[in-house]
């Protein structure tokens, strides 16, 4: 099967890179999180705003930084839901799992010291209810949608705005706050602050991550019958093949623009 630039990159590169993004994430979202509840104590719904607008716009950085290396994935749901649509192979998107939640783990005990905090903090915050589960298939799934629609019409140069700006309007549409991200949910146990997840509530959280990433796969399939390896590979931005730092294709590839991440 002809794949993506995506496998023209070697895998410690995209490892590395995904590791880095997941932990720079995770101390985006917790590290805000704090800061919020210091600057506005008391306050839940400005403390939930100055988290929501620090992790849109942290995480739109961060794909730019990272997505033209690995894809900018950060969350094994994309990873195979990419993999279920042929962007990239099952192996490399099982390799990337592990070094996502170890990121994001990572970045939860950075975003502690930062704020002089315990390392590792278990977090008592309890978030399993029936809504909550309903809201984590909802966010996954739209979160699944505006990735793969943008990579099936080619706006995958958009995909680092339009994640961003999804991910920050879901804090505020789903009772969850939208994890939307198995390797997060993870990584937040480890802080117990305001934007951390009590174990007992993570199991749950996840299970609804991955019914909304197969849903995703289901309805993408309905919605663009016709998207292509190629495009799927594309996800969640554009990334320039091994051994071409401009960006140009090796021969006989098409080219697939960096965005820079």
């Amino acid at each position: 099967m002809k794949r993506g630039q995506l496998g023209e990159i070697v895998l410690w590169r995209r490892l590395v890179a995904e590791f880095a993004g997941s932990a720079f994430l995770t101390a985006v979202v917790i590290g805000s999180g704090i800061a919020a509840v210091r600057l506005s104590p008391g306050n839940i719904g400005l403390e939930l705003l100055e988290n929501a607008a620090a992790t849109a716009a942290g995480l739109f950085a961060i794909i730019l930084m990272f997505g033209p290396v690995s894809g900018g994935h950060f969350n094994p749901v994309v990873s195979f839901v990419d993999a279920a649509l042929g962007g990239m192979r099952w192996r490399d998107a099982a390799a990337y799992l592990p070094v996502q939640v170890v990121g994001c783990i990572t970045g939860a005990v950075a975003a502690n010291l930062m704020f002089g905090l315990s390392a590792v903090s278990i977090s008592a915050k309890s978030r399993a209810t029936p809504a909550h589960f309903l809201s984590e298939i909802i966010a996954t799934l739209g979160l699944m949608l505006v990735i793969f629609a943008l990579a099936r019409s080619g706006r995958s140069q958009s995909a680092a705005a339009a994640v961003g700006a999804y991910i920050g309007a879901a804090y505020f549409f789903t009772s969850s706050t939208s994890f939307a991200n198995p390797a997060i949910t993870v990584g937040r146990m480890f802080s117990d602050t305001f934007a951390g997840i009590a174990p007992a509530s993570a199991p749950a959280f996840i299970a609804a991550q991955v019914i909304g990433g197969g849903l995703a796969v289901l309805l993408a399939r309905a919605l663009y019958p016709g998207i292509t390896p190629a495009e799927a590979a594309a996800v969640v931005v554009p990334h320039a093949a091994e051994g071409s730092p401009d960006g140009a294709s090796p021969p006989g590839q098409v080219h697939q623009p960096s965005v820079g991440s």
